[in-house]
C-alpha cells in the first residue's frame, strides 16, 4: 500500500465521527499492534522509522481526542499508558531500536485543562546516551533526556503539586537505568524534569538514577503513596565497583520516602508485598 495513503487512512479513523466514541478503538488498537509488530519484524532501518512515523501520527491524533482521559488501550505490549491517580496527567511512550543499538524515545505528556480549558499536549523525543542523566540541574521538554515511564504518583512541596515519576533508560545494549523523577510545570504552562527534592545522607539531588547490567532484573516502584521502593545495588564481582554495567540487585531494599515534601532515603527498608 501507497505509504502517503496509508496514513490518509489513519487520519480517517479519527476523523469519522462515531455515536460512543468506542467503535473505532479495535481496529485502531489493532493496526497500532500490526505497526509495532512489523518494527520488531524488519531488520530494514529505514522501514522501521517509517512504520514508527506512522505510530507517532495515530498517536498525536489520539491524544488530542476528547476519549483520552477515559481511554485506554488493553492490548498494546509496546506502548505505556499511565494516569496519575488525580486523573490530571497522563503520560503515552514508547521507545524505537534500530539495528546500531540506537535507541529513540517518544512521548506524549498530556495535561488535564482547567475547568473548560483544553488540555494541554507536550511532545517529547530522546536518544539513549552514554551518560546518565544528570542529577544536578533540571531538564525541559527541549532537552529531556528520554525514558520509558511507567508509574506517577502527585505528591505536595510548598503547597504546590508535583508528580514523581518511574522510568526506565536502555543505556546500551550492556547497560540499562531506571530513574526517578519529577515533573512540574510554570506559570506559563512550560514542563520541567527534576526538583531539588531527592535526599540522601548530605546530598540533595534533583533525580535519582540506578545504573545496573543490562542482564539484570531490578525492582523499582511505589510501595505506596509515600514509598519508593528498589533494590540494593551491588557489583556481582569484586573490584568492578566504578563499573556500573556489573551492577546487579541484592537481597534487601532501598527506598526513598516521602516526608514534608522531601524525599529522604532509606536503607534496608522492610518490605512487605501486598499478595
Amino acid at each position: 500500500m501507497n505509504h502517503k495513503i496509508y496514513f490518509i487512512i489513519l487520519v480517517v479513523l479519527f476523523l469519522t465521527p462515531s455515536g460512543t466514541g468506542n467503535a473505532q478503538q479495535p481496529g485502531t488498537e489493532e493496526i497500532l499492534g500490526n505497526l509495532f509488530s512489523r518494527i520488531l519484524d524488519t531488520r530494514d532501518d529505514a522501514e522501521r522509522i517509517r512504520l514508527n512515523d506512522s505510530i507517532t501520527l495515530i498517536i498525536e491524533s489520539y491524544v488530542a481526542s476528547d476519549m483520552i482521559f477515559s481511554h485506554r488501550f488493553e492490548n498494546l505490549r509496546y506502548l505505556g499508558q499511565i494516569l496519575s491517580p488525580d486523573s490530571r496527567i497522563k503520560l503515552v511512550t514508547w521507545n524505537l531500536i534500530l539495528t546500531d543499538g540506537t535507541n529513540r524515545y517518544f512521548c506524549y505528556l498530556i495535561r488535564k485543562g482547567d475547568q473548560k480549558l483544553e488540555n494541554k499536549i507536550y511532545k517529547l523525543t530522546g536518544i539513549n546516551m552514554d551518560e546518565a542523566p544528570r542529577t544536578d540541574i533540571t531538564y525541559s521538554q527541549d532537552d529531556w533526556y528520554g525514558a520509558l515511564y511507567y508509574s506517577i504518583q502527585p505528591f505536595r512541596m510548598e503547597r504546590e503539586i508535583y508528580y514523581a515519576v518511574l522510568g526506565l533508560d536502555y543505556g546500551s545494549l550492556l547497560l540499562s537505568r531506571k530513574i526517578i523523577d519529577v515533573i512540574s510545570f510554570t506559570d506559563k504552562g512550560e514542563i520541567i524534569f527534576g526538583k531539588n527534592c531527592f535526599i540522601r545522607e548530605d546530598l540533595t539531588k534533583h533525580r535519582v538514577v540506578l545504573e545496573y547490567s543490562a542482564d539484570g532484573i531490578v525492582t523499582l516502584r511505589f510501595n505506596n503513596k509515600k514509598t519508593i521502593i528498589f533494590d540494593h545495588l551491588v557489583p556481582v564481582s569484586s573490584g568492578q565497583q566504578n563499573n556500573p554495567e556489573s551492577y546487579g540487585a541484592e537481597f534487601s531494599f532501598d527506598a526513598y520516602v516521602l516526608k514534608k515534601g522531601l524525599w529522604r532515603f532509606v536503607r534496608n527498608i522492610d518490605v512487605k508485598f501486598k499478595q
